[in-house]
């Protein structure tokens, strides 16, 4: 496995549509950084979050996973509640070819600010939007931000593609159009 360079991501989005909308340079304008980096691209957070709430005191279970545990909001930004989490999407929508993935890593500013963003893949032939699971783990509420960069991708490729890939197997969250739940 390669990791892979701005050059290749840049040529992959301009050729094939891996990232759409692409920003082939970092962008701030005031913002969390987003767009092409040296080794990977910073996503951005949409404007549609469910929060994770325990007012229904309802299970969650990934196998039988209940609306009554979240709230849906939208806007220009989320107060994630103290040790709690919430479910956001990408703005940008994926394409991966069939030789590459790429992995999920937060980003240093929310970091310092208590907020996880868990390690997710995107798998060879996947495509759609990405659903990002952010968790505060911090004793106070902490604010994220839509369209604005939330978590950086890194890309690899091999030589080979392998025997399965996502779209092959038909992933059960393969075209993504929305922050799709847990399901079996």
């Amino acid at each position: 496995m390669t990791l892979m360079t701005d050059s290749w991501i840049k040529q992959q989005c301009e050729e094939n549509n891996m990232i759409t909308p692409f920003v082939d340079k970092q962008k701030t304008d005031g913002k969390l950084s987003y767009g092409l980096s040296s080794y990977g691209y910073d996503v951005r957070l949409a404007p549609e979050f469910k929060i994770f709430t325990n007012v229904h005191n309802a299970v969650v279970d990934p196998k039988s996973f209940s609306v009554d545990s979240f709230d849906d909001k939208t806007g220009d930004y989320c107060i994630i509640p103290p040790n709690g989490f919430m479910l956001g999407r990408t703005v940008e929508s994926f394409n991966m070819p069939e030789n590459a993935f790429a992995i999920c890593i937060g980003k240093s500013t929310y970091a310092r600010c208590g907020i996880i963003v868990n390690t997710t893949p995107i798998e060879p032939g996947s495509s759609g939007y990405v659903v990002l699971e952010l968790s505060n783990t911090t004793p106070l509420p902490v604010k994220v931000y839509a369209n604005e960069g939330v978590s950086q991708f890194l890309f690899f490729t091999s030589e080979q593609k392998p025997m399965t890939t996502y779209s092959s197997k038909a992933g059960k969250y393969l075209n993504q159009r929305e922050i799709v739940l847990p399901h079996l």
